[in-house]
């Protein structure tokens, strides 16, 4: 039996278009099939409409990103943090990365630099507060939050692409290159190689995270 969300095929009057249904359709793509598939065209067609008649709710792509991002980081929970900065930034740090982790298509769009959230700046003022707290320069606490949104978006990209190739069934190649190495040309990697996958499988976030700030804050010690 046919969806009824889903159009019969026939001739008629297109539905009528808002901004509500077009954010609707949007956010489905980007869920359903990445951010690098949303476009106007893309749109458009999910709507059985044009690519013209959307740009009478929305500007343009930029600006529908940008009504997605703000709709999603409203309901971002806000913890209570610890009192003390490290440990602060630390908490501030992991919620960061934990909101990410439940929505891929933010961290594509993030990671493009092009955008920020006004309603999920509260993460980044307690972030470089904690900074500022710990030491740090303005300056510097601005440089050391993006040394760890670097980070952040760097595992996020690695652990989502990896989640996507699973289903594979070939042996990866880093897998059959690894496990080729010799002892002569690579002593060190000919040893390790055979565990290569299973070692750089492990979330170590946490552990990594803790290094990063540890290393940012005693660079200002």
């Amino acid at each position: 039996m046919q969806s009824p969300n889903r159009r019969s095929g026939k001739v008629g009057r297109p539905p009528r278009l808002s901004r509500d249904a077009i954010l609707t359709a949007a956010q489905r793509i980007l869920d359903e099939e990445g951010a690098e598939c949303l476009s106007m065209r893309r749109l458009a067609k999910e709507l059985s409409s044009t690519p013209m008649a959307l740009y009478h709710h929305v500007q343009d792509k930029d600006e529908l990103l940008m009504l997605l991002l703000e709709a999603h980081a409203q309901g971002f929970p806000r913890p209570e943090f610890p009192e003390q900065p490290r440990e602060r930034l630390l908490a501030g740090a992991q919620v960061l990365h934990d909101i990410l982790a439940d929505c891929p298509w933010v961290v594509e769009v993030l990671a493009s630099d092009k955008f920020v959230s006004l309603s999920a700046m509260w993460i980044v003022e307690n972030m470089v507060d904690a900074l500022i707290a710990c030491g740090l320069s303005p300056d510097d606490a601005v440089y050391a939050y993006r040394v760890i949104w670097y980070y952040t978006v760097g595992e996020l990209t690695v652990r989502f692409n990896r989640e996507r190739s699973r289903g594979e069934t070939a042996t990866p190649y880093r897998q059959r290159v690894m496990s080729s190495v010799t002892e002569a040309d690579f002593p060190r990697l000919a040893v390790i190689g055979p565990r290569w996958v299973e070692l750089t499988s492990v979330d170590n976030h946490r552990r990594g995270l803790e290094a990063v700030i540890d290393g940012l804050l005693a660079q200002n010690a």
